[in-house]
């Protein structure tokens, strides 16, 4: 287990849907109050097929993994697996970040850099060379930033549909 301050990473799995879609509505909404709704729209997850059975699926793998209180409190989840198909294949292995969500509260301060910092544990653990990660590269590349501030590299661009707008990242695992 990894832990930083007062939080800890511990697995998700099924039967933590509702945390994690949880997870997703509050940051849809915290979006939504700031006018940013070009990354992942307007409304909740919770109630969308295609958003719930994304979330089960994370769940159903062994790659889903939660920041949490002392508590127990989600307050950050990412989920782990095989590259995404709008992303051109590794040339190394690695493990590659499929979602990664953290509340606004300010109890979850240093949920994102926490559960980023357990994918390259992971990534050590199974001697692999990178992790990878996509994001959503409008609003600024505020998020973009985010990744960089995080030790990733940007390496490249990419479009899905016809205005969403990503940026595909890299950090070596030394």
């Amino acid at each position: 287990m990894t832990t930083r301050t007062d939080l800890a990473v511990r697995r998700a799995g099924p039967g933590d849907e509702a945390a994690v879609l949880g997870l997703f509505d509050r940051a849809v909404a915290w979006l939504v109050s700031q006018g940013l709704t070009d990354q992942w729209g307007s409304e909740p997850w919770t109630g969308q097929p295609r958003r719930e059975a994304m979330a089960a699926g994370w769940l159903a793998s062994d790659g889903a993994w939660f920041a949490g209180t002392p508590d127990g409190q989600p307050v950050g989840f990412l989920g782990v697996g095989p590259a995404l198909d709008h992303v051109p294949p590794a040339e190394v292995p690695e493990v590659y970040v499929r979602a990664l969500v953290t509340s606004r509260e300010p109890v979850s301060r240093g949920a994102g850099r926490l559960l980023l910092d357990h994918a390259v544990h992971l990534a050590r653990e199974q001697g692999v060379e990178q992790v990878r990660v996509d994001c959503f590269a409008g609003n600024d590349g505020r998020l973009v930033a985010f990744y960089e501030s995080c030790g990733f590299t940007r390496v490249g661009t990419f479009t899905v549909g016809e205005a969403w707008t990503g940026a595909l990242l890299t950090r070596r695992v030394g």
